[in-house]
């Protein structure tokens, strides 16, 4: 058996399972951000009193923090009293971040356990072992009701990585690889396993990234197994026991597909799809791209070891006259760890914004919305048109390291140049 299909059938209480069929699974912690205020109402609708723990959901308000308009501010303040009705253990307010980041922080994320959240990007906490997964506002309402959701176990692929990456690429740059060859409909409703020696050795910053992006080929949740930094970083944080689940020698997967990581260069999604993967040097080759905004942060691109990378290229130098770059940390520990190690100031001094922490520009709503025929390169995980602002408006993602030294040219740069 998988991992995963283990942790489903654990949390399901069934003594086998099989690809493809239902399960009720319990659910061992539940997030809700702050653009579905429709979980509360749909609660209320089915006949809601309490949450069924009040120790195991919370509010993450990071989409529109702090809020851009009235109607947010609405929102957040319904989302508020509900928190407080119910006494909830964990309510992430506008100073806290995004929820992918807040919440391993914050020790609620940990191996073979299930998180569902009201966010697509859930698959990130596959990172740490865990069943992350998303959904809609009506399925959240259950579950904070019931504390369990139907789940369909799902086929498994493996995405192996083996060997170790040059200079200048980094796991941004290995996860928009394998979303190029894999396509942003390869592995609807699947698990995505990520194994081989470059995972085995890959940080907690760079295994988030990875399983972040797996939700942009389609995939239901993503999994690795937990590395010794891994355990470390939830033991010392962990408010639950855990247990972690080993994927048995000689499992099927579904389709495997293979990457030598050290044959890899630095990669951009160009206009306007995540699957639109080109290398770095490539695009450079057919001409100057100059740009108008770069943005570094959001559950992809916003930890403290990607700033660390913009900083190294940014430190010392300044950004090109009449172009801006947005800095925004994933969360409020992000933010305090990089003032302390000086990263904040170095930033502003190369000519950076820097944003509270939460989503920010990521998803257009405000914090450095695009407009008509601009061009900005970021470290996010979707481009396509409208997403940070006018649908006229086209994005690069890419590193942040090359977003950094793009912005010292104002157009696409490779980030070797500098380091």
């Amino acid at each position: 058996m998988h991992a995963i299909e283990k942790i489903l059938m654990k949390n399901s209480g069934v003594k086998e399972i099989h690809t493809g069929e239902i399960v009720n699974a319990k659910i061992d912690f539940a997030e809700i951000n702050d653009l579905y205020l429709q979980t509360v109402l749909s609660f209320y609708e089915m006949g809601g009193k309490k949450v069924w723990d009040n120790t195991r959901c919370a509010f993450v308000f990071d989409h529109y923090a702090p809020t851009p308009d009235i109607k947010s501010a609405e929102n957040h303040k319904a989302m508020r009293e509900f928190a407080q009705k119910n006494n909830l253990k964990y309510h992430f307010d506008t100073n806290c971040g995004v929820c992918h980041q807040v919440m391993p922080e914050a020790g609620v994320i940990y191996p073979g356990m299930i998180v569902v959240a009201t966010d697509s990007h859930t698959t990130t906490h596959g990172a740490f072992g865990a069943m992350g997964t998303g959904c809609g506002a009506t399925d959240m309402a259950t579950i904070l009701m019931t504390g369990e959701l139907w789940l369909r176990v799902p086929e498994i692929i493996e995405v192996r990585l083996e060997g170790e990456t040059p200079k200048g690429v980094y796991p941004k740059d290995v996860i928009l690889a394998v979303l190029g060859k894999i396509r942003a409909d390869g592995a609807v409703y699947k698990g995505m396993d990520f194994t081989g020696s470059y995972v085995d050795n890959l940080g907690v910053a760079g295994r988030m990234v990875i399983c972040n992006m797996a939700v942009e080929m389609g995939a239901k949740t993503a999994y690795m197994q937990p590395n010794k930094e891994v355990i470390d970083y939830v033991t010392k944080r962990a408010v639950r026991p855990f247990e972690v689940q080993f994927t048995d020698e000689g499992y099927k997967y579904s389709e495997s597909y293979v990457f030598d990581v050290s044959k890899l260069e630095p990669e951009l999604a160009c206009p306007s799809s995540v699957e639109n993967v080109h290398t770095l040097s490539s695009v450079i080759a057919e001409g100057e791209v100059k740009l108008n905004q770069g943005y570094i942060g959001s559950c992809t691109g916003g930890r403290v070891e990607d700033i660390a990378e913009a900083v190294k290229i940014l430190k010392g130098k300044h950004i090109k006259e009449y172009t801006r770059l947005i800095v925004i940390p994933a969360s409020k520990e992000v933010m305090l760890e990089c003032i302390t190690r000086g990263y904040i100031s170095d930033l502003i001094n190369a000519g950076a914004t820097i944003g509270t922490p939460g989503c920010g520009a990521c998803l257009g709503v405000h914090d450095g919305i695009l407009a008509p025929g601009e061009v900005c390169i970021t470290s996010t995980n979707r481009n396509f048109p409208g997403r940070m602002g006018s649908n006229k408006a086209l994005m690069y993602l890419a590193s942040p390291a090359t977003v950094a030294a793009s912005m010292i040219n104002g157009k696409i740069t490779d980030p070797r140049e500098f380091l």
